[in-house]
């Protein structure tokens, strides 16, 4: 069967688990209605099932290609973002006094999962434009916001993120592109980026580039780069795309998946641009695109799970060796296990994007730390959930999985990248090792005690869940004890147990979720099956995780560079 949208999964979650309506309650979001939401749901779900999922193979099979500088995409993409545009998908956060509907971003991100597990290479698109929106949104000059958010938000032109270049990939600082003011308020940039998604397009009007760069004479490292508007067509004085340029793409990359999404090396020749976020800013306007984007990497590791998830059950069900092999036991357990992690993670995302809208409704501080510290755990995790639910759903698939015409393999081709770009996971956790625990836990710790509290209510509530309960609260309380030790721990030392103690946060959170989900319902069903199956056989892995966690940095620097090459 093809893909299908899980809309009941929204509902559920955003009413029992990640409850939606105090987001809604607000002023901010007071358009949020239950109708609404239903709405949103129903229509999103109808274009990425009817319009977008038929494209994944077609973007697979027929790359986007270079010919002669033109850009051309992958057959069918126009008329896909086309509907993604008309139907206002791209503006579905932005703001309203520029076009957009200014939903919130818990339903902005339920949409881009959908999108993503149809068709990913051309939800990359929209992605990024929804991620120079708010950059601009917080930092552009009015007379910038006013000639190009309308456009971005009505999806008519699209917007790209330009940081890395051939020595300066997660170290920004060494950034070498240059810009020069032309004495008019442009400026003159000039430099090569490479891995940028996107980077031109046949299906928008005009593509818009967010490029980092130094001034003449600026400060070495991060603290002397500035960011700057490059479009691709200079717009006139009726704000149209006017003359071209001094840009182009030098070449595509060719990539292990994502076919359909050209990445580009990008040459800008003194191209004119305008400064955004004013000088030596750059990185603080960047970093509000990157952690949007962050946020929606993590959203679009899910989606691709819940696509690779679904062939697997439908080839499962289909599959006769010895009776349907969705019987076999070994089978049983991986499906089982791909469906847990997914409602585990899309949870952890879902809430995520809560805390980031009740974050800008109330300016409440404790909401903003919550959705800083929930950033790289749905980020990394979501990611890695994808990774592993679409190469278990090759292992479904057996030999026919490594069958390219079955098109198992390339959820997994096209979601590998996702645990690599808007920062590593490993990056994703030591910042939550690190920036995210400058206040001594106190978040964490915030966090942790709602997830006990929750499970004691659990198991006063329902006793037939009190041995889930306990396995809840007894992962939150050795968490909490890992977490003080962490906070203790010098730089290095964190650093080690990064990626690890990450796994727990979020195998801890999950059990929190599943635990909600399973109490959601009147008396024991699939909820409560499904919980069970997390808290029994996947949960238990945060105990090995922080044991890990907790050994340091010594041990892994005992063998030299010359041990490991020996």
């Amino acid at each position: 069967m093809p893909y299908r949208s899980p809309v009941g999964e929204f509902r559920f979650i955003l009413d029992q688990v990640v409850p939606l309506a105090p987001v809604a309650a607000t002023e901010r979001f007071a358009e949020a209605t239950g109708d609404t939401v239903d709405a949103i749901l129903t229509e999103a779900a109808r274009m990425c099932d009817e319009v977008l999922a038929p494209l994944q193979r077609v973007g697979d099979l027929h790359p986007a290609r270079l010919e002669n500088g033109v850009l051309r995409s992958s057959p069918g993409f126009a008329e896909g973002y086309a509907a993604i545009a008309e139907g206002g998908w791209v503006g579905l956060a932005g703001p309203q006094e520029f076009g957009g509907m200014g939903l919130p971003q818990a339903l902005n991100m339920a949409v881009n999962d959908m999108m993503s597990g149809a068709c990913l290479a051309l939800q990359l698109n929209p992605l990024l434009t929804q991620g120079q929106i708010e950059a601009l949104e917080h930092h552009a000059s009015d007379e910038l916001k006013a000639l190009y958010l309308p456009k971005l938000i009505s999806g008519e032109w699209s917007g790209t993120m330009n940081l890395t270049e051939p020595q300066a990939g997660s170290d920004v600082g060494a950034v070498r592109s240059k810009a020069e003011p032309n004495g008019d308020g442009t400026y003159a940039v000039t430099g090569q980026k490479i891995f940028i998604s996107w980077g031109d397009s046949d299906v928008t009007a005009n593509v818009c580039h967010l490029v980092l760069a130094r001034l003449p004479d600026a400060a070495p490292g991060t603290r002397g780069i500035s960011l700057f508007m490059v479009p691709k067509y200079i717009p006139d004085a009726n704000g149209a795309p006017g003359v071209a340029n001094s840009l182009k793409v030098v070449s595509l990359e060719h990539k292990m998946g994502l076919h359909g999404s050209p990445t580009c090396v990008m040459a800008f020749e003194g191209a004119t641009g305008w400064m955004v976020g004013g000088e030596a800013k750059g990185m603080a306007a960047m970093f509000t695109m990157m952690n949007n984007a962050r946020l929606a990497v993590g959203v679009q590791g899910i989606g691709v799970a819940e696509a690779a998830y679904q062939k697997a059950l439908d080839y499962a069900v289909d599959r006769k060796q010895m009776g349907a092999i969705i019987d076999h036991a070994d089978v049983r357990r991986m499906l089982t296990g791909m469906k847990a992690d997914i409602f585990a993670s899309r949870s952890i995302a879902l809430a995520c994007a809560v805390a980031l809208d009740m974050g800008r409704a109330t300016g409440e501080p404790e909401w903003q730390a919550r959705a800083a510290l929930l950033t790289p755990i749905a980020k990394a995790f979501g990611t890695d959930v994808g990774m592993a639910v679409s190469e278990t759903g090759v292992q479904i698939h057996g030999g026919m999985g490594f069958v390219e015409e079955t098109g198992a393999a390339q959820f997994y081709r096209d979601v590998r990248v996702t645990a690599i770009y808007e920062g590593t996971n490993g990056i994703q956790a030591m910042d939550l090792v690190a920036r995210k625990m400058m206040d001594g836990g106190e978040a964490a710790f915030r966090l942790l005690q709602e997830v006990e509290d929750a499970a004691n209510a659990a198991r006063a509530a329902r006793p037939e869940l009190a041995d889930l309960a306990e396995h809840v609260w007894t992962a939150a309380e050795t968490l909490r004890e890992a977490t003080e030790w962490l906070v203790r721990q010098d730089v290095q030392d964190r650093f080690a147990g990064a990626v690890p103690y990450l796994r727990a946060f979020a195998r801890v959170l999950g059990g929190h979720f599943h635990l909600k989900a399973a109490l959601a319902e009147a008396e024991a069903g699939p909820r409560t099956a499904l919980a069970r199956i997390y808290v029994t056989r996947l949960l238990p892995q945060f105990a090995a995780a922080l044991d890990e966690a907790k050994q340091g940095a010594a041990g892994l620097y005992a063998l030299s560079a010359e041990d490991l090459a020996a």
